[in-house]
């Protein structure tokens, strides 16, 4: 979906990008620019750079860049059309009707069909819960004790005995049995033909952080198979990068989220007032979940079952939580099994008791390390220490790792000293944390393609920080000497704005809808330019990149020659505006 150039360009031009990306990032101006810890990566010291005169951001740790549509995109998951409805509405502006190509009224279509049959499904659900069908379903919720307004306030419902009500009932409602399908409410197999997924189950819609039904999980009444059932992943589904009660918890003012394993965890917390609480959708924690906690908090608490299985979930959770940067403590919900148990039997104060001393995720590690050994066998006792010691190598910094080995042998009655000794004698021997590979965007070894695409971007980024300088090459330089398209598209509408003696980088990132080349794009116009120098200095390195560019194109074109007249063309003039270069003197007076 495609709104008018202009239009697009009004919105991005009314929301500064410093103002917008203050409101989730906090920047500190440096110099000419604002810089801060990404929030897209794992960071201790701010590579996160944001320029108001370029209206863009970029990141030189894990290169993530773009303009204030590219950064809601990335940040709140949006689309681009979504994300110039959400900075019209900031500025007050009202958008046209879109324009839109026949594949993306298609796309479109298909994502706001499939949202209205879950949200048709969710209503049928929750009437039938108060139904006469649905009694046995309304008696289990009261049951696990949740006040009709909890109930509500989640949408709960129930699907009946019958294994095709949901069926008739929606296309009752008009919507085709490929769309059902599609939607992840019906199967179909030659034995029973099409029936429903979901029949004698207490249902529990899933719903986006903007509150739309994007899939359902079932409660099985009685001694059924499976006792939980999902609904499969479809276009407006993903497992990974959604949460169970997200659309709530965002709003929650407690400092931090909540983590735990099931539906009615996250209900039972909420009705006891701890209304940040989320969980993963019947499936393992993943980073792309832990991704998407950052946007609202730093710390999570980890409020996972006590039994083998919780705790080994929670371990894996923590690993997950660490490598996105955020904070993580772990709730004790002994001797209860889980977070719905323990309320029911201790209350909202107790449990808040609990929050308040939740473990360290550290020390939760090195105890449930501590469990794998008989601290009464001297022999086993010292490979706990052994153990202990690999585990603090972990920590690169030195003083987040003394304060930690001064935890564990105070808890543990190990000299600090000894300790001290053998976490070094065990990085010596090979245990010390694995070097980090390297992140998006960085390469210790630039392959020959590599320096091809940082020459060109090093002379475009040079022409939108300094379009004094185009008049002086235009003469020797067009879009067609970019071999990447995407750096030819973006020098195409740079030169067009250059010869009318107009820049403006950050408009040229809305002409890529897609994220990858939005963040491609904004690559484009940050690459670190040579230390500037005498004038003499700086004029070389531009004749320099200048006389390499046009090299590389040359021979690109060269060696895709065939029977094509105007790649003949393209070459001869290539050559001969190379040789002209050569001999030319470039002056920056």
């Amino acid at each position: 979906m495609y709104y008018p150039d202009e239009v697009i360009e009004e919105v991005r031009s009314r929301n500064d990008i410093v103002d917008v990306i203050s409101g989730y990032v906090r920047l500190q101006k440096k110099g000419a620019n604002y810089f801060g810890l990404c929030p897209f990566h794992n960071e201790k010291s701010p590579s996160f750079s944001v320029s108001r005169s370029k209206q863009m951001y970029y990141c030189f740790g894990c290169g993530a860049g773009g303009n204030v549509f590219t950064f809601l995109m990335e940040y709140e998951n949006d689309t681009f059309p979504e994300a110039v409805k959400a900075l019209a509405d900031r500025a007050g502006i009202r958008l046209p009707e879109a324009d839109a190509s026949e594949e993306e009224k298609r796309e479109q279509s298909r994502r706001s069909r499939l949202l209205a049959v879950n949200k048709e499904a969710a209503k049928y659900f929750y009437f039938q819960l108060r139904a006469r069908q649905g009694e046995q379903g309304l008696s289990y919720l009261r049951g696990r004790k949740l006040t009709d307004e909890t109930i509500h306030r989640f949408g709960l419902g129930f699907a009946n005995k019958t294994p095709d009500d949901l069926i008739r009932y929606l296309k009752s409602r008009g919507f085709p049995e490929e769309l059902i399908r599609e939607a992840g409410l019906a199967n179909t197999d030659e034995k029973h033909g099409m029936y429903d997924k979901f029949w004698n189950r207490v249902m529990f819609p899933i719903e986006d952080i903007n509150h739309r039904v994007i899939g359902f999980g079932g409660r099985v009444m009685g001694d059924g198979k499976p006792k939980y059932l999902n609904s499969p992943e479809t276009p407006i589904f993903d497992k990974s990068r959604n949460l169970y009660g997200l659309n709530f918890a965002r709003s929650s003012r407690k400092g931090n989220i909540i983590l735990c394993e099931g539906y009615m965890d996250v209900i039972a917390m909420h009705q006891a007032g701890f209304d940040q609480a989320v969980a993963s959708l019947g499936t393992a924690f993943t980073p792309g979940q832990a991704g998407l906690l950052k946007r609202y908090t730093k710390e999570v608490l980890l409020s996972y079952d006590s039994d083998g299985a919780g705790v080994k979930a929670a371990l894996r959770a923590i690993g997950i939580l660490k490598e996105a940067g955020l904070s993580g403590r772990v709730i004790s919900l002994e001797p209860y099994k889980d977070p719905d148990e323990f309320i029911k039997n201790r209350g909202a104060e107790a449990f808040q008791e609990r929050i308040d001393n939740a473990e360290n995720s550290f020390l939760f590690e090195i105890r449930m390390l501590e469990r794998e050994y008989d601290l009464n066998d001297p022999e086993k006792k010292t490979e706990f220490y052994r153990a202990a010691a690999k585990k603090l190598c972990e920590f690169p910094e030195e003083l987040e790792r003394e304060n930690y080995l001064q935890a564990v042998a105070e808890k543990y009655h190990i000299g600090r000293d000894s300790l001290r000794k053998l976490v070094t004698a065990t990085a010596a021997a090979g245990y010390a944390r694995p070097a980090e590979k390297p992140r998006s965007g960085i390469q210790k070894k630039n392959a020959p393609e590599d320096n091809v695409k940082k020459t060109q971007r090093m002379l475009l980024t040079w022409l939108a920080e300094e379009p004094q300088i185009y008049p002086r090459i235009a003469a020797f330089l067009s879009p067609e000497d970019f071999t990447e398209e995407i750096y030819r598209r973006a020098a195409e509408k740079l030169f067009e704005n250059l010869s009318r003696g107009e820049v403006n980088a950050a408009s040229i990132i809305s002409m890529f809808p897609e994220e990858n080349e939005q963040r491609e794009a904004a690559a484009i116009f940050n690459t670190s330019l040579p230390e500037p120098g005498t004038k003499k200095e700086k004029e070389k390195a531009l004749h320099d990149i200048l006389v390499s560019v046009k090299r590389i194109s040359y021979e690109y074109n060269s060696g895709r020659l065939g029977s094509d007249i105007e790649a003949l063309n393209r070459v001869i003039a290539g050559k001969k505006a190379l040789e002209e270069l050569s001999k030319t003197h470039i002056s920056l007076d």
